[in-house]
């Protein structure tokens, strides 16, 4: 077999982050061992496309980041995109906690993170530190985990104004593998309003649900 990189770093690269060719009947030993991890992703190649397979320990999440190639492939298919909580949905309580904080903080912004302990299966509630905090600026320091412990989610808000992510906030979630949530018109009669995305990859993906159980907002 011939090897794919000749240079120690290239290879690092294509060890941490592989791309494998979807056989003509849909499945091989690689691409299981890449669905099954607890922790990692890479890329498959098929018929249909590229199919970005990420796995956190609270995450599974296939989903294309190519449409289908031109180019004859005798390939397989790459199959149905998939997002699953393996963590299991966020109980509804942390949500109401998350609003009241958000409804304290009035007129300012403020943020709460929703943190998921993979060794007892806990959700947990960080409030952070905040540097500072007007009605339309928020400066905050990221709660500083222990081992085993995931950010879920980072949520906050947008006090009396609308929900939307800013340029801050997509520079700041470039990089994350979370949900991120904005709440906006917080003391509003007829709820508050929201923007919700899930991201993975350097991507930011659309949540058709909300993550938290018994909410049935969906975007």
């Amino acid at each position: 077999m011939i090897d794919l990189a000749d240079d120690a770093t290239a290879a690092a690269i294509l060890g941490a982050v592989p791309c494998y060719p979807v056989p003509p009947i849909g499945k091989s030993p690689a691409i299981d061992a890449l669905r099954a991890a607890k922790a990692g992703h890479g890329f498959i190649i098929g018929q249909d496309g590229v199919m970005l397979i990420l796995r956190r320990p609270w995450l599974e999440l296939d989903v294309p980041v190519s449409s289908p190639i031109a180019a004859h492939l005798p390939y397989g298919r790459v199959g149905p995109s998939n997002a699953n909580l393996r963590c299991g949905r966020i109980p509804g309580g942390l949500l109401r906690r998350v609003l009241e904080h958000f409804e304290e903080a009035l007129p300012n912004e403020a943020a709460a993170f929703v943190i998921w302990d993979e060794a007892t299966g806990a959700f947990v509630l960080d409030f952070p530190t905040i540097d500072e905090a007007t009605p339309s600026r928020l400066v905050y320091r990221p709660p500083a985990l222990a081992a085993g412990s995931h950010v879920i989610c980072d949520i906050h808000s947008h006090g009396r104004s609308g929900a939307f992510f800013s340029p801050t906030d997509n520079a700041d979630d470039a990089h994350a593998t979370k949900i991120s949530m904005v709440f906006g018109r917080i003391d509003d009669p007829g709820g508050a309003v929201r923007a919700s995305r899930l991201c993975a990859g350097g991507m930011f993906l659309p949540m058709p649900r909300s993550p938290f159980s018994g909410d049935q907002y969906a975007e």
